[in-house]
C-alpha cells in the first residue's frame, strides 16, 4: 500500500521540485553546493564542514537534520525530517543567496530522493559516509534503499557544475559505485588516512598529511567524520591548518554524543544512535564506565527487524537498561518495547514515560558512571497516534532532571 501510494504521488512531488526551483530562479547555481548522504554521520560531517568553511572566511549555509543556518543566522530543524518537501530546499537556497552565501551544505536522505527533493540542487560535490541496513520497510528492501541513495550520486554526475567531486568512505563496501561516478575528482577517505590516532571519552586526535588534528568529539567514528569533512574542504581549497584550527574549536554537536554537564559526578550523554552499528559505537565510546542505558531507538511503523537486536546490544553493553518510548506513531508503545525486550537475556526495567525513564536512569547513577540516552538526539517531538506531536528535547529534559537531582 505504501509503495502504491508513493507511485501515485510521484508526479506531484516531481512537479513540486521542478516548479520550486524555477520559481526561486534556480538558486543552487549561485554558489558551491556540497551534498552529504549516508546512513550515519551526515549531521556530524555537515557541522564539521560548516565550521571549517566558516573559519576559512566563506559565508556558508547549512540545511540538515539538526538545524538550518545561513552565515550568522541559525534555527533548529523542527520538521522531524532532514530535508523537508514542498519546495523547502529551493526556498532555503534562495534565502542563502540573498544573504550572499558562497557555499551551501545539504544533508540528503533516501526518503528525500523518493520525493525528488534532490533534483536541481546542482551539486559541486557529494560526500558518501556509509550505508547500513535501515528504512527497509519504507524502501521495500535493502537493495532498494541502496538504489535510492545512489540516485544522489547520479545527480552529482548529471550536475552542470565543473569540476565535481565525490568524497566516499572507502571502508564501506558500498563505496565502489560512488568512486566510479563520471566526475572530475574521486576522493576516498578511510581510517588508514589517519596516523598517530588517539581516542578518549573527551576527544579524538590524529595526524593527516603531517598536520595534527584534535577534535572535541569522542569515538573512533569521529575520526572518519572529520576525515570526510577535511578532505572535502581540502578539495575546496581550504588549507589543512585552517581545517585543524576549525575542528579544534568545534562546539559539541547537539544530539551527537552530546554531554550534559550540570556539575554531577557522572556522565550524562544524549545521542541519536538509530541503527545497531551506531548504538554499538555509542556504547564503545565509553569502554571503562558502568553504563546505565535509556533505550528507545525504534519508532513505530518502521524497521521492526532491528528492535530485538537493539535490545540485545544494550543488554550486552549496559549494566542497567531502561526501555522507554520514542516515536510510536500509531503503534502500541508497549508492543514496541516488548519486541525490543525479546533480544535481552536479563529483564529490563520498563518505564514508558520518557521523562520518568531519564529521571530513573540519572537517579540510579553512581560516581563515574555513564548514563547514555539514545534514540532521539535533537528530535523536537515525540510522535504519537493520529499525528499527535509532543514537543520534546532529550537534552533539556536531562538538564531539568539533573537540576532536580542536584538541588
Amino acid at each position: 500500500m505504501k509503495y502504491l501510494r508513493r507511485r501515485l504521488l510521484a508526479p506531484y512531488h516531481y512537479l513540486w521540485a521542478v516548479l520550486a526551483a524555477a520559481w526561486y530562479r534556480f538558486p543552487a547555481r549561485s554558489f558551491v553546493v556540497v551534498g552529504i548522504t549516508g546512513t550515519k554521520g551526515k549531521s556530524s560531517v555537515a557541522e564539521m564542514l560548516f565550521a571549517i568553511l566558516t573559519m576559512a572566511g566563506h559565508r556558508t549555509a547549512l540545511a540538515g537534520t539538526i538545524r538550518f543556518a545561513a552565515a550568522e543566522e541559525s534555527r533548529p530543524n523542527l520538521f522531524k525530517m532532514t530535508l523537508p518537501g514542498r519546495g523547502f530546499i529551493q526556498k532555503f537556497l534562495a534565502e542563502a543567496r540573498a544573504k550572499a552565501c558562497t557555499h551551501t551544505i545539504i544533508e540528503i536522505t533516501s526518503e528525500a530522493v523518493l520525493q525528488y527533493r534532490h533534483l536541481l540542487l546542482d551539486l559541486d560535490a557529494l560526500v558518501f559516509t556509509n550505508l547500513q541496513k535501515e528504512h527497509v520497510e519504507s524502501h521495500g528492501s535493502m537493495e532498494n534503499y541502496a538504489r535510492a541513495k545512489f540516485k544522489i550520486g547520479e545527480s552529482l554526475a548529471t550536475s552542470p557544475k565543473r569540476p565535481r567531486a565525490i568524497i566516499a568512505n572507502a571502508d564501506s563496501p558500498y563505496a565502489p559505485p560512488y568512486l566510479a561516478l563520471p566526475v572530475e575528482a574521486h576522493i576516498p577517505f578511510s581510517f588508514a588516512d589517519a596516523r598517530e590516532t588517539a581516542i578518549s571519552e573527551e576527544r579524538v586526535s590524529f595526524h593527516y598529511k603531517g598536520v595534527p588534528f584534535s577534535i572535541p568529539q569522542p569515538g573512533d567514528f569521529s575520526i572518519l567524520n572529520a576525515l570526510a569533512a577535511v578532505k572535502t574542504a581540502e578539495w575546496l581549497g581550504v588549507p589543512l591548518a585552517v581545517c585543524a584550527k576549525a575542528l579544534a574549536g568545534l562546539a559539541r554537536i547537539p544530539g551527537r554524543t552530546e554531554r550534559i554537564d550540570s556539575g554531577q559526578d557522572f556522565l550524562a550523554i544524549v545521542d541519536y544512535a538509530h541503527t545497531p552499528d551506531s548504538l554499538r559505537a555509542l556504547y564503545a565510546a565509553f569502554p571503562n564506565r558502568r553504563k546505565i542505558c535509556v533505550l528507545g531507538n525504534t519508532g513505530g511503523g518502521r524497521d521492526r527487524w532491528k528492535r530485538s537486536l537493539m535490545g540485545q546490544i544494550a543488554d550486552e553493553a549496559c549494566e542497567k537498561v531502561i526501555l522507554t518510548n520514542e516515536d510510536p506513531y500509531d503503534e502500541d508503545p508497549y508492543g514496541i518495547i516488548d519486541e525490543i525486550a525479546l533480544g535481552m537475556r536479563r529483564p529490563p526495567e520498563i518505564i514508558v514515560d520518557r521523562r520518568a525513564a531519564i529521571r530513573a536512569a540519572l537517579r540510579a547513577a553512581r560516581s563515574g558512571d555513564a548514563v547514555l540516552i539514545s534514540g532521539k538526539g535533537t528530535d523536537p517531538f515525540i510522535m504519537g497516534a493520529h499525528g499527535a506531536k509532543t514537543p520534546w528535547s532529550d537534552a533539556q529534559v536531562v538538564r531539568e532532571e539533573l537540576e532536580r537531582l542536584l538541588a
